[in-house]
């Protein structure tokens, strides 16, 4: 298997998006390279420029890199940071924070490409829990 697409965590609350990430490493295992990029620089809720460029440099391993937010304003600092990004080897994805992100990795651990991990992701909005 060659190397796994990279997942990246984009929430407003530094907590948040290293809990998610715990979890996925326990779905997924540590071959996936999953990164968590919450809160501000300061440590405040918010979302960092910063911390979003280089979880997703950390999680590019050559075969693409997702990114999943929570809310608002972290969809529109991601945006900025893949528009200035020179690489683009990487999406944004409109996918449920937490069910997205599990069904994305759980894919990318099997070795699936950038394509396939983004439609897992998607599609898990419509999965229903009761």
């Amino acid at each position: 298997m060659g190397q796994p697409v990279g997942i990246v965590l984009v929430s407003h609350s530094e907590r948040l998006a290293h809990g998610l990430r715990d979890m996925l490493v326990q779905v997924a295992g540590e071959q996936v390279p999953i990164e968590a990029a919450g809160g501000t620089d300061d440590g405040a809720l918010g979302t960092s420029y910063d911390r979003i460029l280089v979880a997703i440099d950390r999680a590019d391993r050559g075969a693409g890199v997702l990114v999943l937010t929570d809310l608002g304003s972290a969809v529109l600092t991601a945006q900025t940071v893949l528009e200035d990004r020179v690489a683009n080897d990487a999406v944004l994805v409109d996918a449920p924070f937490v069910e997205g992100a599990v069904a994305a990795a759980v894919l990318a651990s099997t070795g699936a490409d950038l394509e396939a991990v983004t439609q897992a992701a998607v599609e898990a909005r419509d999965v229903r829990k009761l």
